[in-house]
């Protein structure tokens, strides 16, 4: 793993790779007591020839910059952040699977490490990064996805930190989501905390609304995270030809929508089968399971990540 740490003059160390293993916290590190953390996610991918490819890895490190201004913290400069992302993945390069049999999967992490025992931010800081081999999410291909729209819980609210990748955002959802998966759901997909009736995303992904040749999904207005997958897909999609919308997406809107998906690092584009809203279900795509849309982004993606297509958006990164 990569660590590199920072003191009150907000400049990490060079930072060094060490073995994977426990590090040491005061009980009263800023993270610890209050919630001073941000990670990121992002995928290696091992190309036929046996090369390694990185999926724009300068937006992970300028998200995370964004979101240290957001939670008081120091932050390691891009070209830190890659460099940092290119020597873990090297020095983990046995274990980057086959193509198409899976990819390497990074956790960026910076946590408030700093001992403070009053509410303020912390005077030191650590950037840790480390990986694990992961499979392809879908087995089997592309498999649909069953939500159930919470009411109740909110994700995010205007003006709290759910537009960046801090820690707390994530523990705030486990409530609602174990309750949907001991009801037999997937996920849970959130309402904005206003109205009740603007969609928001679900725990971990961005949604997606197709009606006809038109493709909507929520805007960015502080309570929603810029994904990369997110921001890459809808670059797609423009290419393809859709007409795509970053705008307000009702709940009406989802439930007349001829197709839904949503989008992330782990699962890329990630068909929905079915949602349920206040007793109502609402199934997409037939006996398929998947909608041609999502099949189309989701293969055009993640060849691209996976260099089988001729990468003209100048997203990859190779590593040797």
């Amino acid at each position: 793993m990569y660590l590199a740490k920072c003191g009150p003059d907000g400049n990490f160390s060079k930072g060094e790779i060490l073995p994977f293993g426990p590090i040491a916290l005061s009980p009263s590190a800023g993270v610890l007591n209050y919630g001073q953390g941000l990670f990121e996610g992002l995928k290696a991918y091992r190309k036929s020839d046996g090369s390694i490819l990185l999926f724009r890895p300068e937006e992970n490190a300028e998200r995370m910059k964004i979101g240290s201004e957001r939670m008081c913290m120091s932050a390691p400069t891009v070209e830190q952040f890659v460099d940092a992302v290119k020597q873990t993945v090297l020095a983990n390069k046995r274990w980057v699977p086959p193509t198409a049999k899976g990819s390497l999967y990074i956790r960026p992490l910076l946590i408030g490490s700093g001992a403070i025992l009053g509410l303020a931010p912390s005077q030191e800081y650590t950037f840790i990064i480390y990986v694990s081999p992961v499979g392809n999410y879908f087995k089997e291909g592309l498999a649909p996805i069953n939500l159930i729209i919470e009411d109740n819980f909110h994700r995010a609210a205007p003006g709290g930190t759910g537009g960046v990748k801090t820690i707390g955002n994530y523990a705030s959802v486990l409530k609602a989501q174990t309750i949907a998966k001991e009801k037999g759901y997937s996920d849970v997909l959130y309402l904005d905390a206003v109205h009740n009736k603007y969609l928001e995303e679900v725990s971990s992904c961005n949604i997606f609304v197709v009606k006809g040749n038109s493709i909507s999904t929520p805007s960015i207005e502080g309570t929603i995270l810029s994904d990369i997958t997110r921001k890459s897909v809808i670059e797609v999609a423009e290419r393809k030809g859709y007409k795509v919308e970053e705008r307000r997406v009702s709940v009406d809107e989802l439930l007349d929508a001829d197709e839904v998906f949503c989008t992330g690092t782990a699962v890329v584009v990630s068909p929905v089968g079915s949602v349920l809203y206040q007793g109502k279900r609402i199934e997409y795509n037939g006996d398929q399971g998947v909608g041609m849309v999502s099949q189309q982004l989701y293969t055009l993606l993640t060849s691209l990540q996976m260099g089988k297509y001729e990468d003209r958006m100048g997203w990859t990164m190779q590593l040797n």
